[in-house]
């Protein structure tokens, strides 16, 4: 880990706001995985902001209507300012995403999205991107690239909110850009040197320290996340799951052709009144009542209760966020806090 932020004169690095050594071990991993080279942020939202900063002033940004809310929000500050016009489709209609895609300077996908769970076909969608000259952007957090890898269905760049389950530790804010296009990735490069968005040295090294185990942990999570799902399915407190490896999920055929896993992510609907799905979140003794997902705990939250959520989003809707705990040790959980809901 280097922790310098001056360096020798000649040698490799120039300076400590366009480089350093640590940073670049993540990124050749994270590069790795993905299929492409890998450039490290301060957080998710500041690689957010340096792909944002591609679209000239007054473009067209589309982006699937159910999107990370800070993601949405940023867009939603653009088009209020006169800065972007912001074309909103659905996650799951290639129809839609083409026809939005005439005239646009940026696409902006999620699969599975946040938090509805729906599933875009990431090939169709960047193949009609790149065939209006746009260029396509997928935001992998959610899947991860043991899970998924958009590079290798036609994606220009793949964003990621590190914090999740790359590091996998809830200890640490960082966030990573991927692509293939070495002209493009020098101009993130140049965003991220000049906007200031550059990582710690050592929140780099504690995302490569939690990498060394994202495999067992991203596959722990969705198996655990599957039998919570299926369970939760017949629960009669339930209304819906949303989840792609239930095999009556409207997305699960193609997360099946698309995916690796189908994801430690799962939200699901409850009976009764947004204060009732409320109370479930606060019961659970487990399963951590908080934000965030991809770390080796569970958590759990009501999505609406965050402003920035979409209108659209059931007020009963619940995420939770499968981590690696004893997957019986969660469901006795879970039934004990479904208890409280009115029958």
């Amino acid at each position: 880990m280097v922790l310098s932020s001056t360096f020798h004169a000649g040698g490799p690095v120039g300076y400590a706001r366009t480089s350093n050594p640590t940073w670049e071990a993540l990124e050749d991993a994270v590069g790795a995985l993905e299929g492409g080279s890998a450039l490290a942020f301060a957080s998710g939202m500041a690689a957010v902001g340096a792909v944002l900063e591609l679209v000239p002033v007054g473009g067209v940004v589309v982006a699937t209507s159910h999107t990370y809310s800070g993601v949405a929000a940023r867009l939603a500050e653009w088009e209020a300012n006169g800065r972007c016009e912001v074309r909103l489709v659905p996650a799951d209609d290639p129809h839609l995403i083409d026809e939005a895609c005439d005239g646009a300077a940026l696409l902006w996908l999620e699969s599975p999205t946040n938090p509805a769970l729906e599933v875009c076909d990431l090939r169709a969608a960047c193949t009609a991107a790149r065939g209006h000259g746009v260029r396509s952007v997928v935001d992998n957090t959610f899947a991860t690239p043991i899970l998924q890898r958009p590079l290798d269905l036609g994606a220009d760049v793949v964003v990621h909110s590190a914090t999740k389950s790359l590091s996998g530790h809830s200890d640490v804010i960082l966030g990573a850009l991927v692509t293939r296009d070495t002209e493009l990735r020098d101009r993130l490069q140049r965003t991220r040197a000049l906007l200031g968005g550059i990582p710690g040295p050592f929140e780099a090294w504690l995302v490569l320290r939690g990498m060394r185990t994202l495999g067992l942990r991203v596959r722990r999570a969705s198996e655990s996340a599957q039998i919570l799902a299926e369970r939760l399915a017949i629960h009669p407190g339930v209304r819906r799951v949303r989840y792609p490896g239930l095999s009556d999920d409207p997305g699960h055929a193609l997360a099946a052709q698309q995916m690796y896993g189908f994801g430690s992510v799962l939200s699901f609907e409850t009976a009764g009144r947004a204060e009732d799905a409320q109370r479930v979140c606060e019961s659970t003794r487990i399963i951590v009542h908080g934000t965030s997902l991809g770390g080796v705990e569970t958590l759990i939250e009501r999505r609406r209760r965050w402003p920035d959520e979409r209108s659209d989003i059931p007020d009963t809707l619940i995420r939770l966020a499968v981590g690696i705990e004893d997957v019986e040790d969660l469901w006795r959980d879970l039934e004990e806090a479904l208890s409280s809901l009115p029958s």
